[in-house]
């Protein structure tokens, strides 16, 4: 029987980050990391695989030579049960680790709906993070012409424009009246689904999938409102459910969504077990409400909270909930929300004012590769602490989303964001007198003073 001071399970970017950040704070303890697959992907690179990448193999994370730098032993192979009272796990091939701290990071899975009337018909797909059945799923698709995609979140979005570059007729579906509605207000969504949709990407939204239709494989698709679309692939890309089997059955309470519980500082309800990603328990930064939240940006700050507290409780480092920072890139256009948008603010009786400014990303605004910079900031109207945030723009967006979900974390004030000191170059960033984050502070504090 092998032994070891901490037992990480699952080799994504939860599992390595904790195992790393745990053997930097306890560097006299001994770490073993388990995982299923010997290359790990990037989670948020899959979509890319099936058009910018040519291969799965271009999108591997460097697990395996992260953890042989940090001095932590990495074991390709399944933990199938955990006894946790002699803290002990047991391997797929019978072998055993006993472990004195157990670290579940064992992620999601993909959503095939049950009632889904067709699901299991060749050429309808699900989005998981496995090399084989994404190869499988690439190389069956390349010679098809016709692809409905089911759900325009972020990865419904990035899988249709990557399937429009590589010459596949598009059809994205969506239930709701906005794609990306959960993460946008409508008048910036509104401004997504035109940049998609002249990019070659049909749309149809407030209209579910009601049924796949086929003999062997795929033939067409039937909407909610009766319409059928015609399609050779489906692609399922409705969601995911954490991967909490192995807790449950090991007697790790699981909440009623499927979620492993935990608190602040990723400790479970058992003594000496910490859960973190996709398969753990999230809270809303703002509302303090569960949420389902699964990203890898989150997942990575809750494993590094577990890393530092594994043997001895920091008081201060803890994971107060998720902000729900997104980003993405579609052609020459980049998208970021953080926090929550207006209409969530107001579904959850938070009283809200909002600022939003149109500028350019550089200055001039003659400069070469220069895109209009939008950004809209949702603040407590009663409090003025920032709350959320919205920005269109070009490359730069992604980096000003995170600033913006810095002041959200800090709870800073619409007031402290005026004052702010900020670094401008004209080939990198908006004029700092029309800086469109500051100007669109602007416009709330005018708001504010006026109340």
């Amino acid at each position: 029987m092998k032994s070891t001071d901490v037992l990480v399970i699952g080799g994504s970017a939860a599992g390595m980050v904790a195992a790393v950040t745990g053997k930097n704070c306890w560097n006299e303890k001994s770490f073993i990391l388990v995982k299923k697959q010997k290359n790990v992907m990037v989670p948020c690179g899959i979509p890319y695989i099936f058009g910018t990448l040519d291969s799965s193999q271009l999108n591997i994370m460097p697990v395996d030579n992260m953890l042989a730098k940090a001095g932590i032993e990495s074991l390709v192979n399944e933990v199938v049960s955990i006894d946790k009272e002699a803290k002990v796990a047991t391997l797929d091939d019978g072998e055993q680790i006993k472990y004195d701290k157990l670290v579940i990071a064992t992620g999601s899975k993909p959503i095939k709906p049950k009632w889904l009337k067709g699901n299991e018909l060749d050429n309808v797909f699900v989005i998981p993070k496995n090399t084989i059945y994404l190869d499988q799923m690439k190389e069956k698709i390349q010679g098809l012409k016709k692809v409905v995609v089911i759900g325009a979140g972020f990865i419904g979005v990035e899988f249709s424009d990557e399937l429009t570059k590589n010459g596949h007729e598009v059809f994205l579906v969506e239930k709701e009246n906005e794609i990306l509605s959960a993460a946008f207000d409508e008048e910036i969504a509104s401004r997504i689904s035109g940049i998609l949709k002249s990019r070659g990407i049909n749309i149809i939204t407030g209209n579910g999938i009601s049924e796949v239709i086929g003999t062997a494989k795929v033939e067409s698709v039937r909407l909610e409102d009766g319409v059928i679309i015609e399609a050779d692939a489906v692609i399922l890309s409705m969601g995911y459910k954490p991967n909490s089997e192995l807790a449950g059955k090991s007697g790790i309470y699981v909440d009623e969504s499927g979620f492993i519980a935990v608190d602040e500082y990723m400790r479970t309800h058992e003594k000496d077990v910490f859960a973190i990603g996709d398969c753990a328990q999230k809270r809303d930064f703002i509302t303090r409400k569960r949420v389902p939240t699964m990203l890898a940006s989150t997942a990575c700050a809750e494993a590094r909270v577990a890393g530092m507290n594994l043997f001895n409780i920091h008081v201060v480092k803890t994971f107060s909930g998720t902000i729900g920072i997104y980003s993405t890139a579609i052609g020459d256009y980049a998208f970021g929300t953080a926090g929550i948008t207006e209409k969530r603010a107001i579904d959850e009786d938070i009283s809200v004012i909002t600022g939003f400014f149109e500028g350019v990303d550089h200055h001039p605004g003659n400069l070469p590769e220069t895109r209009k910079q939008m950004v809209k900031l949702i603040v407590a109207k009663y409090s003025g602490v920032i709350i959320g945030g919205e920005v269109i723009g070009g490359i730069s967006a992604g980096e000003l989303i995170n600033v913006i979900g810095i002041a959200i974390q800090n709870r800073m004030s619409i007031n402290s964001l005026l004052i702010s000191q900020i670094g401008t170059h004209p080939c990198l960033t908006a004029s700092p007198a029309a800086y469109p984050l500051i100007k669109a502070a602007e416009i709330i504090a005018s708001q504010i003073r006026n109340l």
